[in-house]
């Protein structure tokens, strides 16, 4: 009986033969933690009597969700964190992007490595072929104190994707109506392996989009195989691929199967409250807008920089919409100002922002107003989520919220293409 990606993973890991619902003992190749919640980690790693990292150069602390510092509270935050990771020798990423994009481009994670993070959408870098899941501050203290973590190895659904994207529609709006599939707690505790005609077709930023959104459906991570596009985006990052990818055998047992047409797919929706709730543009009323927001570690990648710019180029942001943008990274910052993409952003009226995470998670870079509505490319549009409880945030592709900006309300992309 043969194994999932995932099987091979947590095997390769544990030293042992192991399969699904199997409780293990495993290595972490790379731990993650940020601003966010990295002092409570730290705090929990002295109450459980650390005194020295098991493996520092495989301990990285992110700042991120706090930057630029909006107050003296932060200010004391960060230099728990500076100092702890002085002291312990680790690895610091200070102000230069969204932990997740950051770990991919600096942190040397491999195909077949597993990765733990303090933030749920660590899931992202499954699109690498690793197995990336979120932990709590506890976990991730323990992870620090030993380089090791328990595991109940997850069940896979396999994730069988056909066809191809039309023009207009992009991998957002696949992750999207896979939220309106499985619901948001369809694939708890679970991984989504995608594999099919289509995710072969879909860019290496479009396959860390819908990883990055698997845990929306409740999954401990999403795991694409590693191909040749996968090996070009590490050359185009000037990184080396140092393992081979982890492929699951023909015969491997899957708790489940989901099949998806991409062909018939048209630009998606998550409209208030919930990830979920998720309707095809075709049947949405006239929406007007308020804000557009396009980045985060969703949707704040080169090519969706790209997007927005070919649709914006020569053309004007509604005069009642506000539109902030967030390159993922600092890299990505400068190949977007190098490329010309945020020129033509500005010029069409644009407030760029500094790569972080501040206004998705609502502290500071555009917070929304009361009865804002606010079209975003982010992962989740909660109540309150974007720092304002009586704004209502839809999610859209980086092509749909470009075109929303411009005429100032949800509007198909397909028009401007």
């Amino acid at each position: 009986m043969g194994k999932t990606i995932v099987e091979k993973i947590f095997s390769a890991h544990a030293n042992k033969d192991v399969r699904a619902n199997d409780i293990v003992v495993a290595e972490i190749d790379r731990m993650m933690a940020h601003d966010g919640n990295g002092p409570l980690a730290i705090d929990i790693f002295y109450q459980l009597g650390g005194e020295r990292l098991a493996v520092p150069e495989k301990t990285f602390f992110v700042l991120d969700h706090y930057i630029p510092c909006p107050n003296e509270d932060v200010a004391r935050i960060h230099a728990i964190i500076r100092n702890f990771v002085k002291k312990m020798s680790c690895v610091l990423f200070d102000a230069q992007g969204i932990c997740h994009q950051i770990m991919m481009e600096k942190a040397g994670i491999q195909p077949g490595h597993l990765v733990v993070g303090s933030d749920s959408h660590t899931t992202t870098y499954g699109a690498l072929n690793a197995f990336s899941t979120g932990v709590g501050s506890t976990d991730f203290a323990a992870a620090m104190l030993t380089g090791q973590l328990w595991f109940l190895v997850p069940e896979t659904i396999e994730v069988q994707i056909t066809g191809k994207l039309r023009p207009g529609v992009m991998g957002k709006d696949l992750v999207l109506h896979l939220a309106a599939v499985l619901k948001a707690d369809g694939a708890t505790y679970q991984v989504l392996e995608f594999k099919g005609e289509a995710v072969k077709a879909l860019s290496m930023d479009e396959r860390i989009t819908m990883a990055n959104m698997a845990v929306e459906m409740g999954a401990k991570a999403g795991i694409f195989e590693f191909d040749e596009k996968t090996a070009a985006w590490y050359a185009h990052n000037g990184l080396t691929v140092e393992k081979d990818g982890v492929t699951a055998d023909s015969d491997a047992v899957y708790a489940g199967k989901i099949e998806i047409d991409a062909s018939a797919l048209e630009p998606m929706i998550a409209k208030p409250h919930a990830v979920d709730n998720v309707s095809p543009i075709g049947k949405m009323p006239d929406t007007p807008i308020n804000q557009a927001s396009l980045g985060s570690c969703t949707n704040g990648r080169i090519s969706d920089l790209a997007t927005a710019a070919a649709i914006l180029k020569g053309k004007k942001i509604n005069k009642d919409v506000r539109m902030y943008v967030t390159p993922a990274s600092r890299a990505i910052y400068q190949e977007a100002m190098q490329k010309g993409y945020l020129n033509t952003l500005t010029e069409a009226g644009a407030v760029i922002i500094p790569p972080s995470c501040g206004w998705c998670i609502g502290v500071c870079n555009g917070i929304p107003g009361d009865d804002d509505k606010v079209i975003s490319t982010a992962n989740r549009n909660f109540k309150g989520r974007m720092g304002n409880r009586y704004a209502e945030i839809y999610l859209a592709s980086p092509a749909t919220v470009a075109a929303s900006a411009i005429y100032g309300r949800i509007t198909d992309p397909r028009n401007l293409l």
